[in-house]
């Protein structure tokens, strides 16, 4: 028999108003899925793109991207996983819900020493940084790297990550309170781009060489930028827009260098159940081990998924935010 629960639904796309707070049925689980008890659930850059229609879906529908709990209920066939066992999913609309109904394939198992909280805040960050630091660019022990946005989720991650391979961060954070933030995960120079101009002070911080590789998601404000700021063969890393889009890209501008520009989605890394599997223990492992630290700025109740996503579009936020069914 289905049942019903508490999740926040989008009929349109718009702005943080368009988002509900309603009650919706959820099913029984069929073959090879399971039903999820969420305990903390992930506030993403990835949610405000299907909210506003970036990454389009069959309205009306269940928001977010990520969440962690426990399984209650199993349907028929399904391998790996059983009632009690401890999960977090990510890439799949619907997770701003209480309860949600998932392919029991597209889980993965929380392992001891990593809490509900943590996994909630960082599975789909922390498997996007898999790839990005291992597969989009492979950083090295001597490389020196630029992240921007370093006081975010996602830049932590990133910082830290970098950091425990031995690589030499610069990051680029919009205040003084995000710089000490961003150098307690990692960050060797934290530039305030409101004081400093980064493109200078990457320059002088690498005597002129320039990076191997920029991780942006910011966009539109820090694209050009970041272009000047790598060497030669160096990589764009271009993986998210929260200052919108930058503007279409002259080919011709990445010959001087031979510069190469890459945007690359997170479900194309994890596509398979092997690749799933392997990038979660790699980084749940370094999140166990206490080689990164998942911090989380920010707590909110499930009926504010709105203010929370507006918090994160207006940059209020540090580290992680998650919302408590």
């Amino acid at each position: 028999m289905a049942m019903t629960t508490t999740a926040v639904r989008y009929h349109e796309t718009g702005g943080p108003e368009v988002l509900r707070v309603e009650e919706v049925e959820v099913p029984e689980p069929g073959p090879g899925q399971a039903l999820v008890r969420h305990a903390a659930i992930g506030v993403n850059y990835r949610d405000i793109y299907h909210r506003i229609g970036d990454i389009p879906a069959e309205l009306p529908a269940v928001i977010g991207s990520e969440g962690a709990g426990v399984i209650e209920a199993v349907g028929p066939d399904t391998q790996d996983f059983k009632p009690g066992d401890r999960v977090s999913h990510c890439a799949i609309l619907g997770s701003y819900a209480e309860r949600m109904v998932i392919d029991a394939r597209r889980l993965v198992a929380i392992p001891d020493g990593v809490s509900h909280e943590q996994a909630g805040a960082s599975t789909l960050r922390g498997l996007t940084a898999h790839y990005l630091i291992n597969s989009t660019y492979a950083v090295q022990p001597d490389d020196t790297i630029l992240v921007h946005a370093a006081a975010g989720g996602m830049g932590l991650l990133l910082c830290q990550w970098a950091k425990h391979i031995g690589a030499t961060v610069i990051g680029t954070v919009g205040s003084a309170a995000k710089a000490e933030l961003a150098q307690a995960h990692g960050c060797d120079h934290p530039i305030v781009y409101t004081r400093e101009d980064f493109v200078t002070r990457v320059k002088e911080i690498t005597d002129g060489q320039g990076v191997p590789v920029v991780y942006d998601a910011v966009g539109q404000a820090t694209f050009d930028g970041g272009l000047e700021c790598l060497q030669p063969m160096g990589t764009m890393a271009f993986y998210g827009s929260s200052s919108g889009m930058p503007a279409p890209l002259d080919l011709n501008r990445l010959a001087a260098k031979s510069l190469w520009v890459t945007r690359a989605s997170l479900p194309n890394f994890i596509a398979t159940r092997e690749a799933l599997v392997s990038r979660a223990a790699d980084f749940f492992g370094l999140v166990a081990d206490g080689a990164i630290k998942i911090q989380i700025g920010q707590r909110y109740p499930l009926a504010e998924a709105a203010q929370a996503q507006r918090d994160l579009e207006e940059r209020l936020t540090t580290g992680s935010s998650i919302l408590l069914p």
